[in-house]
């Protein structure tokens, strides 16, 4: 058994109203004035989330539900999270929200957050105030659908593990901090393991498929102390085309989105060889900061389900590593309809299935499950660093000179071996237009001197013989 494991053996809704506003769709008790709608973070990187669809009907109510809030949380029953409760319901477990903070008012909250901090530079030290002029609910969002604990018996949202306790981490995308976004997750990573997440959930992607040296670290620093990182797929919707960092870090669950149907969203989520399971991202309920329940659409929400469902593997066998709490949800998912191989770009290893998960006879594995771990992917295509340059010292000595060469007597315009073999065509070209040039001046001399020299007469002169 890993040592870092061991040991761990209310306000009713009276009807529900669909109110559009900015783009989003609420659900809350009927009132006069429409309260805000949810909107989709506009800043990159950003979070998973897509925008939340507007609508004119309840999502999932079934006639003759008790509490429309549970009705409307369908992933309870179709995808096994009810059943499984019977076994755990996620004691033990800390699940850290890297995100923009959960809100401190929503009674769903009461009890649940264990702790938080913040890394934005502008958010509360215990990441409860959260951070975003656009995107604030954001961390709500995603919390509730984690570990929300109801507001009563039967009543109002509640998470997949709703025992497991939070970590409130606050971090701020594009303009709501100052301090560089790979810094601030790096940070958050680290405080989250020594602050005994068990679970890490990162819905946020930045639409690239490389990632800053510094998550290098950070993330190796969750996987050498058995943490479970669950990552948000991204959207197509928000313009995510394939998934991208942190999504494509080796070692990390990728989580793409589904419909009600089970297929493959075609704008709350999209494809990459490293999705690993997929989960529902349409038609979601999310308790936001101020309390007020939405419906919203996005990977974001898929990735917490299935955090939430880590949750309650790690609390019904505590025996088990991080590889095979991974290994237990990949292995135990349903066979997606869509899906053309396993792993599948579109829904990876399948359908989660939290009661297969946690109950199911599932063999040990020794080494990720996922394939190619991260320490092997930095080793073979980081660069190396690169030595430091020798520094002078304060004496030098000077080798002996080698003996001189022949001086080489012939004229500079003649071409020799060397110039002949690497000189271009208009070096060459000059070469021989200054050898014509000397032997065309060296003739002119000639005849001047030729024309200056006395001659000889061919026939003698008068002037030389006597008569």
């Amino acid at each position: 058994m890993n040592a870092r494991r061991a040991g761990r053996v209310a306000v009713s809704a009276a009807a529900i109203a669909m109110t559009v506003a900015l783009g989003g769709a609420s659900i809350a008790p009927a009132v006069d004035e429409a309260p805000p709608g949810a909107t989709a973070p506009v800043a990159a990187p950003v979070p998973s989330a897509g925008v939340p669809s507007p609508r004119v009907s309840s999502p999932g109510v079934g006639a003759g539900a008790e509490d429309p809030a549970r009705a409307a949380e369908y992933w309870l029953d179709e995808y096994g999270i009810r059943t499984a409760w019977q076994t755990t319901r996620g004691k033990g477990s800390t699940i850290a929200i890297i995100d923009t903070g959960i809100g401190r008012s929503p009674v769903e909250f009461a009890g649940a957050v264990a702790g938080g901090a913040d890394f934005s530079g502008v958010g509360a030290s215990d990441g409860r105030m959260p951070v975003g002029a656009v995107d604030a609910n954001h961390g709500s969002w995603v919390a509730s659908l984690a570990a929300s604990r109801g507001t009563g018996a039967g009543t109002g949202m509640i998470g997949v593990a709703p025992e497991a306790q939070l970590l409130s981490i606050s971090i701020g995308f594009g303009a709501s901090s100052s301090v560089p976004f790979v810094q601030q997750v790096a940070d958050a990573m680290r405080w989250a393991v020594d602050h005994d997440a068990d679970i890490i959930n990162l819905s946020f992607t930045t639409n690239t498929l490389s990632w800053d040296p510094l998550w290098d670290d950070a993330f190796q620093y969750a996987f050498d102390h058995d943490v479970v990182v669950i990552v948000a797929a991204g959207n197509k919707g928000s313009g995510t085309d394939e998934v991208g960092a942190p999504a494509t870090i080796p070692g990390v669950l990728t989580v793409g989105g589904v419909n009600r149907a089970g297929a493959a969203s075609e704008e709350a989520s999209t494809q990459g060889i490293t999705i690993g399971i997929s989960a529902p991202s349409e038609e979601l309920l999310g308790v936001s900061a101020d309390g007020q329940l939405v419906v919203w659409n996005g990977t974001s929400g898929a990735a917490p389900i299935v955090a939430g469902i880590a949750a309650l593997v790690r609390s019904a066998h505590p025996e088990l590593d991080a590889d095979n709490v991974i290994n237990r949800i990949i292995r135990t998912a349903k066979p997606a309809a869509g899906a053309t191989r396993t792993p599948d770009p579109n829904y990876g290893y399948g359908l989660v299935d939290a009661a297969a998960a946690v109950t199911a006879d599932v063999a040990s594995v020794s080494s990720s499950p996922l394939g190619m771990t991260l320490t092997e992917w930095v080793r073979l295509y980081r660069r190396a660093d690169v030595a430091p340059a020798p520094q002078p010292t304060a004496t030098a000595s000077v080798p002996d000179l080698p003996a001189a060469d022949r001086a080489d007597v012939r004229s500079p315009l003649l071409p020799n071996a060397d110039s002949l073999r690497y000189g271009t065509v208009p070096l060459m070209a000059g070469t021989l237009a200054a050898i014509l040039v000397a032997l065309g001046v060296t003739a002119v001399a000639r005849r001047i001197r030729s024309e200056r020299a006395p001659r000889t007469p061919s026939r003698p002169s008068k002037e030389y013989f006597h008569l």
